[in-house]
Formats: structure tokens, sequence, C-alpha cells
């Protein structure tokens, strides 16, 4: 485990794997780096996979109060310690964080971002702000069972899988992460495609998902990530549509490698003046 400190002195706990240009895996919600544990070795053959931790989880620190903006600083920190630029690969919120900070100017080659859960649904703003409000309330009173089975209902969770998950032994180690759900609905921005920043992204952009939807996930309905999906591309210029098949939310290491190095590792196209 190696460290990085980020602007504000957060402490970022990161894990480092094989050689050759730099990858920085973010992590979606409710989960540390062991979530990437599995895709960072299968990746490094091929680059260079800083696999970290965000603020608040895992090995890494956390400093209040939350903003946005300071986690971009963190991956700007791991993007300084990889030699001043890297591609980025996210996962749900973590994509959604991916492209945010393309956005702001980080300075980052190339992103890929995996199933960001946008809502484009009628009603998509209001309800992400009420549970916003909930969440941070819950949050706020430290009640992170209710935060959890809250999160769980958003994402889609009939109750069967809500109870299911609560009795597990994976609870304990999600509750301990639970405030972190106030961040992840930062990173989401009132929950829709944010259509205006996405568009000033310069950077060559991927958007994959993998076509099918986790029965933990069902309430969301058929295609909910492919809609966003295709909401996003159409917002950036030049962005680029994948679907990885056959692959629910948390994808197989094997079928996403190829996918993401074969973008990572194509020449970007000439352009071509008019006339």
């Amino acid at each position: 485990m190696h460290r990085v400190t980020s602007k504000d002195g957060t402490s970022i706990a990161y894990d480092r794997f094989g050689e050759g240009p730099a990858v920085i895996l973010v992590g979606g919600g409710i989960v540390d780096r062991s979530e990437n544990a599995p895709l960072a070795p299968v990746l490094a053959e091929h680059f260079t996979v800083y696999n970290y931790d965000r603020r608040g989880r895992g090995d890494s620190t956390d400093t209040t109060p939350y903003a946005l903006e300071r986690e971009f600083e963190d991956i700007a920190a791991l993007i300084d310690e990889a030699g001043g630029t890297a591609y980025l690969y996210g996962v749900s919120s973590g994509a959604a964080l991916a492209l945010e900070a393309a956005a702001a100017g980080l300075p980052i080659a190339k992103v890929a971002a995996y199933e960001v859960p946008y809502d484009v649904s009628e009603g998509a703003k209001q309800r992400h702000l009420e549970y916003t409000e909930k969440v941070q309330s819950l949050l706020a009173d430290d009640r992170r069972d209710d935060a959890m089975r809250l999160f769980m209902r958003l994402a889609g969770a009939p109750e069967e899988a809500v109870a299911q998950a609560h009795n597990s032994p994976m609870w304990a180690g999600s509750i301990t992460v639970a405030h972190t759900l106030a961040y992840d609905a930062v990173c989401l921005g009132d929950g829709t495609p944010p259509t205006e920043r996405l568009s000033t992204i310069t950077q060559p952009v991927l958007v994959a998902t993998g076509g099918t939807t986790d029965d933990t996930m069902a309430g969301l309905g058929t295609g909910f990530f492919d809609t966003a999906a295709d909401a996003v591309t159409a917002a950036i210029p030049g962005a680029e549509r994948a679907i990885i098949s056959n692959q629910a939310h948390v994808a197989d290491p094997e079928a996403v490698v190829p996918v993401i190095t074969r973008f990572f590792n194509a020449k970007p196209s000439p352009w071509v003046l008019p006339g």
C-alpha cells in the first residue's frame, strides 16, 4: 500500500500494479478499493494501475466538510504521483466523478465510464433531491443502517434483497463507509446527466454498459444504465459508446479489460478540415 497527500491534507491510500501508461481506478458507491482489486492485476498486464480508496473509505483518511472539489484534488494528487497525466476508469458513481473531474480540467488523457447511474426518467431531479436530503439527515443522526436501506431502495433493490443484505456478513463492512453515501449523492449532482458540463469535456471518452440488470437492482427497470449512457454519450463531443455483453453492474475483469485497453491504446483520430 502507498499513500499520497491531497491538497487539504487528506491521506489517500492506493495500491500500484504493473508498468506502462497510468490508469487510475475510481470506485463507486459504498465500496473501498477492494471492489476493484480483481480488476487491477488483470489491467496491470497493460498499464500501471492505481487502485485507490476514495476519501473516507478503507485506508484513506477524511477531512470535513465534504465538497466535490476535494475529490478532484485527490485524483489530481494521484495523477501527479503517476507522472502528470493518467487515464481514468470509473464505475457507477465513480464514473460520474471521473467525468466531472475531466470537465473540471484535470490533466486526464482519456476517461472510460462504466454504468453511470444518472436517471433520465420523469421526476428524477425531485427524487434525487429528496433522497439527498433524507440520506444526509439520517447520517447526521448516525442512522447508518437506515441510510443503507434507503440507498438500496433507491438503487432498485426489492425488499427481500434489502433484508438479505442486512443479514449478510458484508453488511458490517458497508456500514463503515455509509457516511460516503452523502458524498456520492453530491457526485451525481441533481441525479440527471449534467449535459452542459459534459459538453465541455475535450478528452476522448468511452461510455460503457453491460447490457443486463442485476436482480438486486431490478427496480431500476430494464435499460436504466443504457438509457443514461446514451444520454451521456450524446452530450460529450466525440464520445464512444460500448456494450460489454452479458455483464452486470459489477463486471468481470476479463470482459472489461480488452474493451478499455483497446480504447486507452487507440490513437486519436486526426481532425479532417471541411472542404
